[in-house]
Protein backbone atom coordinates (compact mmCIF):
# COMPACT_ATOMS: atom_id res chain seq x y z
CA UNK A 1 0.00 0.00 0.00
CA UNK A 2 1.39 3.28 -0.99
CA UNK A 3 2.56 5.67 2.01
CA UNK A 4 -0.42 8.31 2.86
CA UNK A 5 1.16 11.65 2.68
CA UNK A 6 -0.71 14.75 4.93
CA UNK A 7 -0.98 17.52 2.94
CA UNK A 8 -1.94 20.96 3.44
CA UNK A 9 -3.30 22.13 0.45
CA UNK A 10 -4.15 26.24 -0.62
CA UNK A 11 -7.77 26.50 -1.45
CA UNK A 12 -8.50 30.18 -1.79
CA UNK A 13 -6.19 33.37 -3.59
CA UNK A 14 -6.99 35.15 -0.73
CA UNK A 15 -4.86 32.33 1.20
CA UNK A 16 -2.49 32.18 -1.71
CA UNK A 17 -1.75 35.98 -1.36
CA UNK A 18 -0.84 35.79 2.35
CA UNK A 19 1.71 32.95 1.85
CA UNK A 20 3.59 34.57 -1.42
CA UNK A 21 2.67 38.26 -1.09
CA UNK A 22 2.36 41.18 -3.30
CA UNK A 23 3.81 41.80 -6.94
CA UNK A 24 6.34 44.47 -6.73
CA UNK A 25 5.05 47.12 -9.10
CA UNK A 26 7.45 46.41 -12.17
CA UNK A 27 6.32 43.01 -12.24
CA UNK A 28 2.05 43.86 -12.76
CA UNK A 29 3.78 46.64 -14.90
CA UNK A 30 5.80 44.51 -17.57
CA UNK A 31 2.37 43.20 -19.56
CA UNK A 32 1.77 44.51 -22.59
CA UNK A 33 -0.90 43.41 -25.48
CA UNK A 34 1.36 44.50 -28.77
CA UNK A 35 4.80 43.33 -30.19
CA UNK A 36 7.25 45.77 -29.28
CA UNK A 37 10.73 45.66 -31.19
CA UNK A 38 12.75 44.08 -27.88
CA UNK A 39 9.98 41.54 -28.40
CA UNK A 40 10.43 41.13 -32.52
CA UNK A 41 14.66 41.10 -31.83
CA UNK A 42 13.93 38.16 -29.53
CA UNK A 43 11.79 35.71 -31.27
CA UNK A 44 13.81 36.47 -34.57
CA UNK A 45 16.63 35.15 -32.29
CA UNK A 46 14.66 32.22 -30.86
CA UNK A 47 15.31 28.30 -32.03
CA UNK A 48 12.89 27.05 -29.54
CA UNK A 49 9.53 27.42 -27.94
CA UNK A 50 6.69 25.48 -25.58
CA UNK A 51 3.37 25.95 -26.19
CA UNK A 52 0.60 24.98 -23.91
CA UNK A 53 -3.04 24.14 -24.77
CA UNK A 54 -5.96 22.59 -22.70
CA UNK A 55 -8.53 20.80 -24.57
CA UNK A 56 -12.96 22.07 -23.32
CA UNK A 57 -12.27 19.98 -20.02
CA UNK A 58 -9.24 21.77 -18.63
CA UNK A 59 -6.94 18.64 -19.69
CA UNK A 60 -3.94 20.26 -20.72
CA UNK A 61 -0.88 19.85 -22.97
CA UNK A 62 2.70 20.89 -23.57
CA UNK A 63 4.27 20.89 -26.72
CA UNK A 64 8.12 22.12 -28.06
CA UNK A 65 8.56 23.76 -31.40
CA UNK A 66 11.93 24.15 -32.69
CA UNK A 67 13.65 25.37 -35.93
CA UNK A 68 16.52 27.83 -37.09
CA UNK A 69 16.77 31.15 -35.02
CA UNK A 70 13.88 33.56 -36.11
CA UNK A 71 11.11 30.38 -37.17
CA UNK A 72 8.26 32.08 -35.57
CA UNK A 73 6.73 34.56 -38.40
CA UNK A 74 5.37 37.76 -37.32
CA UNK A 75 2.27 38.72 -39.42
CA UNK A 76 1.75 42.35 -37.58
CA UNK A 77 2.34 43.78 -34.30
CA UNK A 78 -0.88 41.53 -32.79
CA UNK A 79 -0.15 38.51 -34.64
CA UNK A 80 2.13 35.81 -34.86
CA UNK A 81 2.69 31.99 -36.62
CA UNK A 82 4.56 29.02 -35.68
CA UNK A 83 5.25 26.41 -38.52
CA UNK A 84 4.38 22.66 -38.00
CA UNK A 85 6.86 20.33 -38.81
CA UNK A 86 6.81 16.50 -39.23
CA UNK A 87 6.39 14.85 -36.17
CA UNK A 88 4.90 11.78 -34.23
CA UNK A 89 1.22 12.61 -36.06
CA UNK A 90 -0.34 12.90 -32.25
CA UNK A 91 -1.58 16.50 -32.88
CA UNK A 92 -2.89 16.63 -29.32
CA UNK A 93 -2.36 20.51 -29.16
CA UNK A 94 -3.48 20.98 -32.79
CA UNK A 95 -6.95 19.11 -31.06
CA UNK A 96 -7.04 21.23 -28.27
CA UNK A 97 -6.44 24.23 -30.41
CA UNK A 98 -9.69 23.50 -32.20
CA UNK A 99 -11.74 23.48 -28.95
CA UNK A 100 -10.59 25.70 -27.11
CA UNK A 101 -8.15 28.76 -28.66
CA UNK A 102 -6.40 29.91 -25.87
CA UNK A 103 -2.70 29.28 -25.96
CA UNK A 104 0.56 30.22 -23.71
CA UNK A 105 3.90 30.23 -24.86
CA UNK A 106 7.07 30.97 -23.88
CA UNK A 107 10.20 31.79 -26.06
CA UNK A 108 13.89 30.37 -24.88
CA UNK A 109 17.48 31.83 -26.76
CA UNK A 110 20.07 29.52 -25.71
CA UNK A 111 22.28 31.06 -23.14
CA UNK A 112 19.77 33.78 -22.17
CA UNK A 113 18.51 33.43 -18.64
CA UNK A 114 15.23 35.57 -19.79
CA UNK A 115 12.40 33.77 -21.18
CA UNK A 116 9.40 36.05 -23.33
CA UNK A 117 5.88 34.43 -22.98
CA UNK A 118 2.70 35.13 -25.16
CA UNK A 119 -0.29 34.51 -24.39
CA UNK A 120 -3.40 34.60 -26.74
CA UNK A 121 -6.03 32.80 -28.89
CA UNK A 122 -4.68 30.37 -31.37
CA UNK A 123 -6.30 28.96 -34.88
CA UNK A 124 -4.68 26.40 -37.41
CA UNK A 125 -4.69 27.94 -40.80
CA UNK A 126 -3.65 25.18 -43.94
CA UNK A 127 -2.69 27.63 -46.48
CA UNK A 128 -1.38 31.25 -45.64
CA UNK A 129 1.19 33.33 -48.44
CA UNK A 130 3.68 33.59 -45.15
CA UNK A 131 4.38 29.88 -45.99
CA UNK A 132 6.21 30.72 -48.12
CA UNK A 133 8.43 32.63 -45.94
CA UNK A 134 8.57 29.58 -43.52
CA UNK A 135 10.27 27.15 -45.45
CA UNK A 136 13.43 25.05 -43.72
CA UNK A 137 15.15 22.36 -45.61
CA UNK A 138 12.85 23.11 -48.82
CA UNK A 139 10.08 21.99 -46.11
CA UNK A 140 7.09 23.53 -46.45
CA UNK A 141 4.78 23.55 -43.55
CA UNK A 142 1.43 21.86 -44.28
CA UNK A 143 -0.23 23.93 -41.64
CA UNK A 144 0.44 26.81 -38.87
CA UNK A 145 -0.55 27.98 -35.51
CA UNK A 146 -1.78 31.64 -36.31
CA UNK A 147 -1.76 33.22 -32.33
CA UNK A 148 -3.46 36.74 -31.80
CA UNK A 149 -1.46 38.44 -28.85
CA UNK A 150 -3.67 39.01 -25.73
CA UNK A 151 -0.43 39.51 -23.03
CA UNK A 152 3.38 39.40 -23.66
CA UNK A 153 6.11 40.12 -21.44
CA UNK A 154 9.66 38.93 -20.08
CA UNK A 155 9.85 36.57 -18.11
CA UNK A 156 12.49 37.18 -15.14
CA UNK A 157 15.91 35.00 -15.26
CA UNK A 158 15.68 32.91 -11.53
CA UNK A 159 14.55 29.75 -12.93
CA UNK A 160 17.50 29.51 -15.77
CA UNK A 161 19.90 30.58 -12.90
CA UNK A 162 18.84 28.19 -10.24
CA UNK A 163 19.12 25.57 -12.84
CA UNK A 164 22.04 26.62 -13.90
CA UNK A 165 20.90 25.35 -17.35
CA UNK A 166 23.11 26.58 -19.37
CA UNK A 167 26.37 25.87 -17.77
CA UNK A 168 27.85 23.34 -19.59
CA UNK A 169 29.59 21.34 -16.37
CA UNK A 170 26.52 20.90 -14.64
CA UNK A 171 25.31 18.60 -18.18
CA UNK A 172 25.08 14.81 -17.33
CA UNK A 173 23.24 13.55 -20.10
CA UNK A 174 24.75 10.33 -19.47
CA UNK A 175 23.02 9.89 -16.41
CA UNK A 176 19.89 8.44 -18.56
CA UNK A 177 19.78 5.38 -20.74
CA UNK A 178 19.38 6.06 -24.27
CA UNK A 179 16.24 7.12 -25.88
CA UNK A 180 15.90 3.64 -27.57
CA UNK A 181 16.31 2.26 -24.05
CA UNK A 182 13.73 4.05 -22.60
CA UNK A 183 11.10 3.37 -25.70
CA UNK A 184 11.68 0.40 -25.24
CA UNK A 185 11.07 0.32 -21.34
CA UNK A 186 8.27 2.39 -20.82
CA UNK A 187 5.73 1.09 -23.88
CA UNK A 188 5.32 -1.94 -26.50
CA UNK A 189 6.61 -1.64 -29.60
CA UNK A 190 6.89 -4.14 -32.23
CA UNK A 191 10.51 -3.25 -32.66
CA UNK A 192 13.72 -4.61 -31.22
CA UNK A 193 15.21 -2.46 -29.16
CA UNK A 194 18.73 -3.13 -31.66
CA UNK A 195 15.89 -1.53 -34.15
CA UNK A 196 15.10 1.66 -32.01
CA UNK A 197 18.55 2.00 -31.93
CA UNK A 198 19.46 2.33 -36.00
CA UNK A 199 16.13 4.21 -35.76
CA UNK A 200 17.29 6.60 -33.17
CA UNK A 201 20.84 6.96 -34.40
CA UNK A 202 22.86 9.08 -36.35
CA UNK A 203 20.71 9.11 -39.45
CA UNK A 204 17.41 10.22 -37.17
CA UNK A 205 18.75 14.11 -37.82
CA UNK A 206 18.72 13.78 -41.79
CA UNK A 207 15.11 12.82 -41.67
CA UNK A 208 13.67 15.77 -39.31
CA UNK A 209 12.26 17.34 -42.14
CA UNK A 210 11.40 14.57 -44.63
Amino acid sequence: MAEVTAFTEITSAEELRDLVGEPVPRALAKERVRLHARDREWLAASPFCLIATADETGACDVSPKGDPPGFTHVIDDVTIAVPDRPGNRRVDGFHNILVNPHVGLIYVVPGRNETLRINGRARLVREAPFFDEMVVRNHRPRLAIVVEIEQIFFHCAKAFLRSELWKPETWNPDALPSHARIVKDVQYTEETFEELERYYGPEYAKRLYG
